[in-house]
């Protein structure tokens, strides 16, 4: 007859050493788990540190009547939201600065695209030794400053001595000399081309470097069922470049929509034309030029929040791209 051994009760040292290594573990993974943030929180303290409070400061700015008296006195006269509220029913707003912020946002976006999408079909279809040289030459537009950038434009277009101008005259297209800047849409067209001729090289060097990634047998294959250069870019190209095209379009928004010293450094962008000016100079020439520092920091504010509102869209983008 066989027994059955009763097990041996739990001696003290074994039955705490369960919840202590559970402890251990628990600690363990709060540690693996804390270990990122720890690692970002250096670069987090420097990001607090030179841009949350600074926008901090401007909304506390941008929440008082504040200009040359309070900066001298250092008193605080607070009156709410009402910077915001007459920015917000000011008929500039609507009338002049919101469509002209918007608008050249959309045309320099899709011109931008447009522009640097065929120059990376060019650069594509290019040798090596070619496609290095081209691509090194498109990249001097990108480093150019555009300071040095607006400059060369505003004398190529300039009334007396620009060489668009003379041109003209000399073909017989104009009797005289004509001041494209005094002009609302002239104006935005000489900005357009600028900010086109130094955004473009962006978008075609990294819609190219997707492009080499695409199958070329694929494209081969489409070629040979009779499927033209127009059709293997929508049904082929651009479906596989579909993130990428994504990513830039968002990027250039944003850059596009906070264009600044390409309209201020145009004649009469710095506040002499009022029929030109966009959300970014109009908040300038506020703050700097009236000394209504509060009026100016709401209306960076209202920039701001547009331009934390692309860049969430543009954040998603890029979540939904790793994804796939």
């Amino acid at each position: 007859m066989s027994m059955v051994q009763a097990p041996l009760p739990a001696t003290e040292a074994e039955s705490t050493s369960a919840p202590v290594a559970g402890g251990r573990k628990r600690r363990g993974r709060a540690i693996i788990a804390a270990r990122p943030w720890l690692l970002l929180a250096p670069g987090l303290a420097i990001l607090a540190g030179l841009m949350l409070w600074p926008l901090i400061q401007v909304f506390i700015y941008s929440l008082q009547d504040y200009g040359l008296r309070e900066i001298n006195t250092g008193e605080n006269n607070w009156i709410g939201f009402e910077n915001y509220i007459e920015a917000l029913t000011d008929p500039t707003l609507w009338t002049v600065v919101l469509p002209n912020t918007v608008g050249f946002a959309v045309a320099a976006v899709f011109v931008t695209v447009a522009v640097g999408t065929l120059v990376a079909l060019l650069l594509a279809r290019l040798g090596t030794t070619w496609r290095v040289i081209v691509s090194s030459c498109i990249m001097i537009a990108w480093a150019m400053p555009a300071v040095t950038g607006t400059y060369v434009w505003t004398f190529i277009f300039d009334a007396d001595r620009g060489i668009f101008n003379a041109v003209l005259m000399d073909l017989g297209l104009m009797s005289e000399p004509v001041n494209w800047f005094t002009n609302q849409w002239s104006f935005y067209a000489i900005v357009l081309l600028n900010v086109v001729h130094h955004g473009f090289p962006f978008v075609a060097i990294t819609v190219l470097a997707g492009l080499l990634g695409v199958s070329k047998e694929m494209l081969e294959a489409a070629a040979l069922d009779g499927a033209g250069a127009w059709r293997r870019f929508w049904k082929i190209i651009f479906p596989t470049l579909k993130p990428v095209f994504s990513v830039v379009i968002i990027l250039s928004t944003i850059w596009d929509f906070k264009v600044f010293a390409q309209v201020y450094l145009m004649p009469g962008g710095g506040g002499g034309n009022r029929q030109v000016l966009n959300l970014g100079v109009w908040s300038y020439v506020e703050s700097f030029g009236q000394n209504r520092y509060g009026f100016g920091a709401a209306l960076a504010v209202l920039l701001t929040l547009v331009l934390i509102g692309i860049t969430i869209v543009y954040i998603r983008s890029l979540m939904k791209e790793d994804e796939l």
